[in-house]
């Protein structure tokens, strides 16, 4: 075999990309870059115990969940990724550092050191690009039909990052184009039992992210990242919670922004 043309995934392996409730009807397009945690068998557990790839360094911990609740509650598309953010990670440009990580948080991932350039062309080719490519195809169908969208990027954070507590219950994140986020940070405060961040503990840049700025900026649509606590969202009934307040608010915000 070619060393430049290697396989990674087998052809009964699960695939990278799921879309639930396609045919919603719903302007929004719920993404989820991180709602698996799957492992493709070639690469074993990258070198690591079972345990580990339960942690929220493998992915998104409760967003799976929350996105099917969401989606069915808005009547909305989800489109989520399968495989792990360790294995490639889906909300990183493909050079970014971050994009196939050697350490995340104070782990290492010893499969994930000295890969060859066929090793990282084989994760973008057949876990990455698969996903974005729906994505794209997604927004590119209601282009040409002339159907609003509104892109909402869903994703989880740990309550605890290297030993430093995280107050924020829910955040909205951004980058240049903050016409939906501002209106959702608005409708968050307004709760009054939340702390809500505001672009933190992360912001959306071009070279930390990549969901944002190629589906949402590059398009011009409305758009939003959200991040919702692990802990929060970890059990059944915490992602029904959540799933409710987020389809009332983002109706919510959908009506202002159409608004104004």
């Amino acid at each position: 075999m070619n060393e430049l043309s290697k396989t990674l995934l087998a052809a009964d392996e699960r695939r990278p990309v799921t879309i639930y409730n396609a045919d919603g009807t719903s302007p929004f397009l719920l993404v989820a870059d991180h709602a698996g945690n799957s492992i493709p068998r070639a690469l074993g557990r990258l070198g690591l115990v079972e345990a580990e790839l339960q942690r929220h360094i493998a992915w998104d911990i409760g967003i799976a969940g929350l996105g099917r609740l969401l989606a069915d509650a808005l009547d909305a598309a989800l489109i989520q990724q399968n495989y792990s953010r360790l294995v490639i990670d889906c909300n990183r440009p493909l050079a970014a550092a971050s994009s196939i990580p050697a350490i995340s948080e104070l782990t290492d991932i010893p499969g994930n050191a000295g890969l060859t350039d066929a090793d990282k062309a084989a994760r973008a080719a057949e876990i990455f690009r698969p996903y974005h490519d729906r994505i794209e195809a997604e927004l590119e169908e209601r282009r040409q039909s002339g159907r609003t969208t509104a892109l909402i990027s869903l994703h989880s954070f740990t309550p605890v990052f290297k030993s430093v507590a995280r107050p924020w219950h829910a955040a909205v994140l951004y980058n240049r184009d903050a016409r939906l986020a501002t209106i959702l940070l608005d409708l968050l405060r307004r709760e009054g039992d939340l702390v809500v961040g505001d672009n933190a503990p992360y912001a959306v840049t071009e070279n930390s992210d990549y969901g944002v700025p190629t589906h949402g900026e590059k398009r011009g649509l409305a758009h939003v990242e959200v991040e919702i606590r692990q802990d929060l969202i970890a059990s059944a009934e915490g992602q029904a919670a959540w799933a409710e307040r987020f389809a009332r608010l983002l109706r919510a915000a959908d009506v202002v922004l159409k608004a104004s």
